[in-house]
Order: C-alpha cells, then structure tokens, then sequence
C-alpha cells in the first residue's frame, strides 16, 4: 500500500513536468511564490476553518499511517491469531485463551476476546462491538474527509489566484515589464489549486476512505472470529469464515 501509494504521487506529478518540458516549457516557469501563497495559504486556512483541531491532527496522523501500513499482511497476521485460538479452544477451553488475550496484536482483538474468555452472551457481544465498529468507522472518516474537503477548496483557491494575478495585470496595462509577471501567477495559480487537489488532496482523501472501510471490515473479521469460537464452531469452519476476508 505505501509503494502503490507513492509511485501513484511521483507519476501524477512527475507527468505534470515531464509534458511541460516536452511542449518546450521551463521548470522554472511552474514555480511562483505569489501563487503558492495563494493557492496553499487559502487551502490551509479554509480547510483548518472548517474542521475541528482533533479532526486536523487525525488527517495528519492518518497519512502517517498510509505511508507505513500493510493492511493485507495485518490482516492475515491477524486472521491466523483467530484460527490458532479457536483451535486452542476446541482442544482445551475458552478459558485456556485468557492467558493470550494480552499477546493478541490488535487493541480491538484483544477486547473482543475478553468478552469471549468471560463467556458473555453472543448476542450481547456482537450488538456492542457493531456499535463500537460503526463509531470507530465515523471517527476514522473524518481524516479521509478532512482531505477531500481541502481537494474541494483548493481549485477555487485557484481561481480566485488567478483573478488576482489578472487584476494585477489589467490596473498595470501600461506596465509592460508587470505583464509577464501578472499573467504568470494568474495562470500558475490555477494549474496549482487543480493539479494539487486532482493529483494529491482527493487521491490521499480517497484512498484514506477505502482504508478505514478496509479496518472496519477487518474489525467485522475479528468480531465474527471470536463469536465464531464462543458459539463452538469447528476450527476449520472458522478458518473458511477468515479466508473470506482475506480474498
């Protein structure tokens, strides 16, 4: 997920240069600093107007966590913790599971499985750890959001550049040397506020999305695993239940 995540980044944006150079344009010409300050100024600041400081600091931590994390292999890991318990179980007891409910990988594990090692109704557990999971998914979501809403900003914020920069242009006609100047952070300022929410802002906001359906899922998986060995079911039987999570 990191590589795929980063070479989407780099391709995105290396194909913005790359054309440029291609139709005989400088590198140089793509870098203003009015226009950055514009485009990226106003983008933070609406985007920080419009979202709680817990909301902002989970964007932040989330890219962290994009960048870092093997969702696929954690979830694996995970399923084959489920199967070696249920097999545990069915050998011993539940109860003989308590003893590595604290080694389990996962906080959300864990948990579960100490309702499981108490014996607590299956119904009870699976109504407690849904709600849990639905509010664990809407908290999450709010990074993916904060993300998508900056993708949504930053285009206006472009625009609004541009009309400066052609504001500027058009009070100082008569000062040809200020033409070029103007004309240049007014169509920058443009290809910035679209190329940062096109090729960066939505593509980390979408793939922020899938990943926390991804995790609710993966919670789904462990919920489902722990009733699975507090109703008795065969072992195998639970790892067919893990395997469908893991296609």
């Amino acid at each position: 997920m990191r590589s795929l995540t980063l070479i989407g980044l780099l391709v995105g944006v290396g194909a913005i240069f790359v054309g440029n150079l291609l139709e005989g344009g400088h590198v140089a010409a793509l870098f203003q600093g009015t226009a950055a300050l514009i485009v990226f100024g106003g983008t933070l600041g609406a985007t920080m107007t419009s979202h709680r400081p817990e909301s902002l600091r989970a964007a932040i931590r989330a890219v962290r966590q994009l960048l870092g994390s093997d969702e696929l292999a954690e979830r694996r890991r995970i399923a084959e913790e489920i199967v070696q318990s249920a097999q545990i179980a069915r050998k011993e007891s539940i109860l003989a599971l308590e003893k590595r409910v604290g080694n389990y990988s996962d906080p959300f594990m864990r948990t579960v499985f100490r309702f499981v090692v108490d014996g607590v109704d299956p119904e009870t557990v699976r109504k407690v750890f849904e709600s849990e999971i639905e509010i664990n998914h809407r908290k999450k979501a709010q990074a993916s959001k904060v993300w998508l809403d900056a993708g949504g900003f930053s285009p206006t914020i472009g625009i609004i550049g541009a009309v400066l920069g052609l504001i500027h242009v058009m009070g100082n006609i008569s000062d040809t040397s200020a033409l070029g100047q103007g004309i240049a952070v007014a169509f920058v300022a443009t290809i910035y506020g679209v190329g940062i929410a096109n090729l960066v802002l939505i593509p980390i906001g979408n793939k922020l999305k899938s990943l926390v359906q991804y995790r609710a899922e993966t919670e789904e998986m462990m919920l489902e695993g722990g009733l699975a060995i507090l109703s008795g079911l065969n072992p195998y039987i639970i790892e067919q239940k893990m395997q469908a999570y893991l296609q």
